[in-house]
C-alpha cells in the first residue's frame, strides 16, 4: 500500500518536468511555422495554375506553323499538359518546345495526337 503514493508523486513529478521541458522550447518552431501561413491558399493556386494555361495558350496560338483549335492546356504547379489533336508531327514538336519556353513552366507532358483535318 506505501508504494501506491510513491508512484502517483513520481508520476507527478514526470508530469511536470514534461511540461516544464514543453514550455522552454526555442523559437526555431515559430520560425518554421511562419512561411506556412503565408502559402498561397487553395484560390490563388488555382488562379495561377490558370494564368499559367492562358500564357501556355497564348504562346501556342502565337507559334508559327502551328494550328491550335484542338489543342487543350492544362496547368498544375508549372507542369503543363498538351492534349488533343494536331494535323501533323511537326506540329507536336513545335508545341512541346513553345510550352516548354513560357516563363513558369517546369515542365511539359506531351499527349498530343495526329489527326488529319476533318476527321
Amino acid at each position: 500500500m506505501k508504494a501506491f503514493p510513491a508512484i502517483k508523486m513520481i508520476g507527478g513529478a514526470l508530469i511536470v518536468f514534461a511540461s516544464l521541458n514543453a514550455y522552454a522550447q526555442n523559437n526555431d518552431a515559430a520560425t518554421t511555422a511562419a512561411p506556412a501561413a503565408s502559402a498561397p491558399n487553395a484560390k490563388q493556386v488555382r488562379a495561377a495554375n490558370r494564368a499559367l494555361q492562358r500564357k501556355v495558350r497564348g504562346a501556342l496560338s502565337k507559334t508559327k506553323g502551328l494550328t491550335v483549335s484542338n489543342i487543350t492546356v492544362r496547368a498544375r504547379d508549372g507542369a503543363v499538359t498538351l492534349a488533343g489533336s494536331v494535323p501533323e508531327q511537326q506540329m507536336i514538336e513545335l508545341a512541346t518546345t513553345a510550352a516548354q519556353n513560357v516563363q513558369g513552366v517546369t515542365s511539359v507532358r506531351n499527349a498530343l495526337t495526329i489527326r488529319a483535318i476533318g476527321q
